[in-house]
């Protein structure tokens, strides 16, 4: 009888930020499919983030979860120990945690702009600086951060998310040149407008200002495709790159 053949992710540990549903959940089933082990991470609905754990439990993969604020600095230490304890190490790591409020600049507060920026800037810092130095010492990582249209194509009401994704590319493009030499290769997946379950605090869906030769909206699982293809083996040779994924929406590097 042949031996089954290895996942392609098998003996990895990814941790995915904000994975108790949308692109996150979708994220963390595409990776436990190809054999990693998964930390499913959230701040406040531990519900979800259950089920998860017990969706990817019951296709025969292993799962812990973890409670976590990324913009608390000892609580993604204390996440990343949990991975390390649990799992051996940290080899994944998908900064998808993000808060998508929308208000007119001239009526937003600073604590409004302060927590988007927190969580995508400070929390994707934080978490990247305590996962790295597992990733070191394997010479094997992959980090993916999770940008977005809106900071490509200008939206109105939402100058603190275009801020905090533009600077998740310099986060990105800096940090996957210093880890090169440790074989950790660093991406940011751009979505294009994505059929999501949206918090209150979101507000309304933007209106599409261009609509995309794909004549409709995205799915969560497309974008789990694109940051599951970088987190495999055979993407080693893609690193500080912006991949956009928007059908055809926005055509720029």
């Amino acid at each position: 009888m042949a031996k089954k053949k290895p996942r392609s992710l098998e003996g990895k540990t990814a941790l995915v930020t904000g994975s108790a549903r949308n692109i996150g959940r979708a994220t963390a089933l595409a990776l436990a499919a190809d054999g990693a082990s998964i930390v499913v991470n959230a701040v406040r609905d531990s519900e979800a983030a259950e089920k998860v754990a017990e969706e990817i439990a019951s296709a025969g993969g292993e799962a812990i979860v973890h409670m976590a604020d990324v913009t608390d600095r000892k609580a993604v230490k204390k996440m990343v120990d949990a991975a390390i304890g649990a799992f051996g190490g940290v080899d994944i790591l998908i900064c998808n945690a993000s808060a998508r409020s929308q208000k007119p600049f001239t009526e937003m507060t600073h604590e409004e702009w302060r927590r988007v920026i927190d969580i995508s800037l400070d929390g994707s810092f934080f978490l990247a600086q305590a996962a790295v130095l597992s990733m070191i010492e394997k010479s094997w990582g992959r980090i993916v951060t999770l940008g977005g249209i809106s900071w490509h194509v200008g939206t109105p009401g939402r100058v603190h998310n275009l801020v905090a994704k533009s600077g998740l590319v310099g986060f990105t493009r800096g940090l996957a040149v210093e880890l090169a030499e440790h074989d950790i290769t660093v991406n940011c997946v751009s979505p294009g407008f994505i059929n999501t379950e949206r918090p209150a605090s979101a507000g309304k869906r933007p209106p599409l200002k261009v609509n995309p030769p794909v004549a409709r909206m995205g799915e969560s699982d497309e974008i789990a495709s694109m940051i599951r293809y970088l987190c495999q083996p055979e993407a080693a040779y893609i690193t500080g790159q912006t991949l956009h994924v928007n059908g055809g929406m926005y055509l720029g590097g």
